[in-house]
């Protein structure tokens, strides 16, 4: 089974798991939910398809490990491309996350098993095709991922699909490409909407960093893939490059949910307190308010 056929049996999989996920949560409005989503997330659809695509590529010419390592590095790509787009301010810590996170890719690709231009190539447009739709995404926070990646799927499909032999497809490579489709891209995508909704961001970027570890595992475990030293050392140091941008935001949010208690203890206690309503808050001083 070639790599076009990989591409395109994927891509099937995932277009209709993910088409039922969008008609399921949108009850209905389908239809509405894909033209809302505008240019923006048209740009968001087609790096997530390059992303996607590339992601296939890589592996077909690279190991495990040295894919997903390089993976590892959007977060941090993206941080550096929001800079340049959306003038967000890069804070010390992120500065050497990036100089950190560059020294690892510097040793993975310069080590064996890296699977040369064709290996490297796809596994840097990936992380950069990615990070490209995490700063879309960011600057149009109304934008909801779950259509834009169904379509990235179907925009695979048109592309890719006249290059594939789906007559070489056996039992054993059907099952795979379901289990790609239905399960990576399908339910893969569903737990991390659902996930990422009752967590803060640094939990999330820290989780999604088991793949990494775990990815590498598996593959040795299921095929006796074994990376080579260099990736497992510059891996290492992009995962640890990863962690120091991933914990800052948990700092940062744990401040800001502090200062404004600092604010209360240091103003004067007020002569009565006023009562309070069901939520909570001040009844006495909302209606004061309204008068």
């Amino acid at each position: 089974m070639g790599t076009s056929t990989q591409l395109a049996g994927r891509a099937v999989f995932a277009f209709v798991a993910l088409a039922i996920f969008v008609a399921v949560t949108n009850r209905g409005r389908t239809f509405e939910v894909f033209r809302s989503m505008g240019l923006a997330g048209l740009g968001v659809a087609v790096c997530t398809a390059v992303a996607s695509g590339s992601f296939i590529v890589a592996l077909n010419h690279s190991t495990v490990a040295n894919v997903l390592f390089l993976q590892a590095v959007s977060p941090i790509a993206a941080a550096l491309l929001a800079w340049v787009a959306l003038r967000e301010r890069i804070t010390r810590r992120a500065g050497s996350a990036m100089a950190v996170a560059l020294l690892g890719v510097g040793v993975m690709v310069g080590g064996p098993g890296s699977g040369g231009v064709i290996g490297i190539g796809f596994s840097l447009l990936m992380t950069l095709a990615f990070a490209v739709g995490v700063v879309i995404t960011r600057h149009r926070r109304d934008i909801s991922m779950a259509p834009a990646i169904c379509l990235s799927q179907l925009l695979l499909v048109l592309a890719i699909g006249p290059f594939a032999e789906p007559a070489s497809v056996g039992q054993r490579d059907l099952v795979f490409l379901v289990l790609l489709g239905v399960g990576q891209m399908g339910v893969g995508l569903v737990l991390f909407t659902m996930g990422a909704r009752l967590i803060v961001a640094s939990e999330v970027a820290l989780i999604t960093l088991l793949e990494v570890v775990l990815g590498p595992f598996w593959a040795w475990v299921a095929v006796a893939e074994k990376p080579a030293l260099a990736t497992v050392v510059g891996g290492s140091v992009v995962v640890v490059a990863v962690l120091l941008q991933a914990t800052a935001p948990a700092a940062a949010d744990l401040s800001a949910k502090r200062a404004p208690e600092r604010l209360r203890r240091s103003r004067p206690a007020p002569a009565t307190s006023p009562s309070r309503g069901p939520s909570g808050r001040a009844s006495g001083a909302r209606r004061r308010r309204r008068g």
